[in-house]
């Protein structure tokens, strides 16, 4: 079985996806620490031709709160403002018709803390895109949560009968080939190739949230792109 581990981000870049889509069973990590100014509530879309960040508004966010003690601010003047923000960003994009009413489906999701909003929003995503693994709530789990780092990566393998996990590429310094070896474990990294497609007539801006990703290309080509990745091993 193939398992793949990582913390719930909000609506994030293509290697993310195409992890997710690679493991036969996905665990978001609900339950280590919030880390702020990063992707856990925010990414980056495309307006009028330059990067700018996108942000889920919060309540209490803390680095001393885990993620699903972290509130999303569900006020519908804030949801709607940000349905606005993607509405005059992408309004042009080929495919904003069919993208747009997921996304208002994500951001008007009734969860109150942020990992359960981020996890509905890979509901909605995984079953455009024909994504089909399982997610697993990292919370759920019944594991001992005082081992940290490889520790508890290689414990959640062992609890999940996983034979193989995978990450992303930046964690190779992370984690120890041989020590997931001597688990009877493979330990594989994904490694994304690149991604460019057509932005209207912009200068290409690369590793964008997948919504840009949708609004330019079909569902077909988004799983194409899926699978455009390097996998590398010991």
């Amino acid at each position: 079985m193939k398992l793949g581990i990582m913390q719930p981000y909000f609506v994030p870049y293509i290697g993310y996806w195409q992890l997710m889509n690679v493991v036969d069973k996905y665990v978001i990590y609900d339950d280590v620490n919030f880390i702020k100014g990063g992707w856990i509530n925010r990414n980056r879309i495309l307006v009028n031709g330059e990067t700018k960040y996108y942000n889920i508004p919060m309540l209490g966010a803390s680095p001393h709160k885990l993620i699903n003690e972290v509130k999303v601010n569900l006020d519908d003047r804030l949801v709607s403002k940000n349905l606005r923000i993607i509405e005059g960003a992408y309004k042009k994009a080929p495919y904003y018709n069919n993208v747009l009413p997921l996304i208002e489906q994500v951001l008007r999701c009734k969860k109150s803390n942020i990992a359960e909003f981020i996890e509905e929003s890979f509901y909605i995503i995984n079953e455009y895109l024909g994504i089909e693994t399982q997610l697993i709530m990292s919370s759920s789990l019944d594991k001992d949560n005082s081992l940290k780092g490889q520790d508890k990566v290689l414990s959640i393998c062992k609890l999940l009968n996983a034979s193989e996990y995978y990450n992303s590429s930046g964690g190779q310094e992370l984690y120890s080939f041989s020590d997931f070896k001597s688990q009877g474990i493979i330990l594989k990294f994904l490694k994304s190739k690149e991604v460019i497609y057509k932005q209207f007539d912009n200068e290409f801006k690369d590793n964008l949230s997948i919504l840009d990703v949708m609004m330019f290309n079909s569902q077909e080509q988004v799983r194409e792109f899926l699978n455009k990745f390097d996998i590398v091993t010991e």
